[in-house]
């Protein structure tokens, strides 16, 4: 890749919070029966007029004062004109040259080094329908018959449109990750990309190494993980690489990734700009946002998630890439503060939340918001391992068993026996019995070669049935294999 620079450039849709939909009443929710959440407004039935969310509005300020945009004194609703089956106006209201907020950035930071993204524009619109294509593949192109769901449509979608001035899919993952959570921390969507709330397109090109001038554009969708767009754009640069490299001609288009092929596919082709006939909704007025409304959304904006991992490098000391994680998330951040401040010491309760925690939850496919486990269950573990009451193992068999069912973390040491045995008296036995039927590693030990004494300590925890304290089971065949 020495030969060539890559520029991506990600268009993120925002699917906010808000209890209704942008243009009319209806209830804006996730999961409903299909077509129950819709109205002759947001159906587009002739006659009907579409009226602002407010709630939509300040969400959008909020977003750009984030994003460090300037907030429009002037901004326009527009008509974006074109055909398609989950549309039902026949037309998207959207923006077009006058949007909400424009020219903010982000800072991102990839192996220890900070880069500023910027950004163009965040503009408001309607999210459309939803379909499903109805087929062996889901994909168009294979489909028998599709079923529309107009729950979605008129939903309130935020667009944040990014500069060229990503350099790698490693940067583009990091930038989605940073939107994500500042848009969290504001309280504004779930920013859920399993659900949709979250979605992500990306253009990317190559030119030679040194040049100003842009490459030939591909835009990948179907972009559902952080992982996916990370893999996608990979693909696509080794792919585009390798064409100039043979010398074959690259073509504008749209391309579909296919997760399960690890590859992208045409979609179609791009040569030529779609003309969307934009101009101004006739129905909606000028948004004209009093100041002094804007400065007040501005004081109330909640602790960003850089602040956030600068606090949690002055306050507790973490590892940086342990800060990303618990900063990434306005409730992994108040888990993790709540469980110190129950008394487990800060990077004893990072590690737990950022491996076996996230690990855990990963494999089930849970995320922390539906799993059991409290901030209590988390430090009463942190304690247990650190006075010696349970080994790591047992610990983590505890947290198991608490992710599972959010049972009480002294009645599954019980029930499951994990309680360490630290009592000399009761090893004793145990160690002379390891002692009589090792006789080499034994022999290591006293010879200097220490590397054996963690043989002889696995198997007195063995015979113990995994009780054992392993420090007082090392001290004790110390002890013994000394003379003392």
């Amino acid at each position: 890749m020495t030969e060539y620079e890559t520029v991506i450039g990600l268009e993120c849709h925002v699917e906010l919070s808000t209890r209704t939909k942008m243009f009319c009443g209806c209830v804006n929710e996730f999961g409903a029966p299909p077509n129950t959440n819709v109205c002759p407004v947001c159906l587009g039935h002739p006659g009907t007029l579409p009226v602002p969310n407010e709630t939509a509005i300040e969400y959008i300020v909020k977003i750009g004062l984030a994003l460090g945009c300037g907030i429009a004194p002037r901004s326009l609703f527009h008509r974006k004109n074109y055909f398609y089956p989950d549309m039902p106006k026949n037309f998207q209201i959207s923006q077009y040259d006058l949007p909400v907020c424009v020219a903010g950035h982000i800072d991102i930071e990839v192996d220890g080094e900070t880069r500023r993204i910027g950004i163009t524009r965040v503009h408001m619109e309607e999210d459309t329908g939803k379909t499903t294509h109805a087929g062996a593949t889901g994909r168009i192109a294979q489909a028998d018959y599709a079923l529309l769901d107009y729950n979605r449509a008129g939903v309130p979608l935020v667009e944040i449109v990014s500069e060229p001035d990503i350099r790698s899919p490693e940067e583009a993952a990091a930038y989605l990750r940073e939107i994500r959570a500042t848009v969290e921390a504001l309280g504004v969507s779930d920013v859920r990309m399993e659900e949709g709330s979250l979605r992500c397109d990306a253009n990317i090109s190559l030119r030679p190494t040194g040049s100003d001038e842009l490459g030939v554009k591909v835009e990948i969708k179907n972009l559902n993980s952080i992982r996916s767009l990370e893999r996608a754009l990979t693909y696509e640069e080794e792919r585009q690489a390798a064409a100039l490299a043979a010398g074959e001609p690259l073509v504008q288009e749209t391309r579909h990734w296919d997760e399960d092929q690890g590859s992208t596919l045409t979609l179609r082709s791009k040569e030529e700009a779609f003309d969307y006939r934009y101009f101004p909704e006739p129905d909606l007025p000028p948004l004209e946002p009093d100041r002094g409304w804007v400065e007040s959304i501005r004081a109330s904006l909640p602790e960003l998630p850089a602040a956030l991992r600068a606090r949690f490098d002055k306050d507790y000391r973490l590892k940086p890439a342990q800060a990303l994680i618990l900063a990434g998330s306005r409730e992994w951040a108040d888990f993790f503060v709540e469980t110190v401040k129950l008394g487990a010491a800060p990077a004893a309760a990072a590690n737990w939340m950022t491996q076996d925690v996230a690990g855990n939850l990963n494999k089930a496919k849970l995320e922390l918001r539906d799993a059991p486990i409290t901030p209590q269950h988390l430090a009463d573990i942190v304690r247990l391992v650190e006075d010696d009451t349970i080994s790591l193992t047992g610990a983590k068999q505890v947290l198991e068993e608490v992710l599972a069912s959010g049972a009480d973390v002294e009645k599954v040491v019980e029930d499951k026996g994990l309680r360490q045995v630290s009592d000399t008296t009761a090893l004793a036995a145990l160690i002379d019995e390891v002692i009589a039927e090792n006789p080499d590693p034994v022999d290591q030990v006293r010879k200097g070669k220490d590397g054996a004494i963690g043989f002889l300590v696995g198997q007195v925890i063995k015979k113990s049935g995994g009780s054992a304290n392993p420090k007082v089971a090392q001290e004790l065949l110390r002890e013994r294999l000394s003379g003392s």
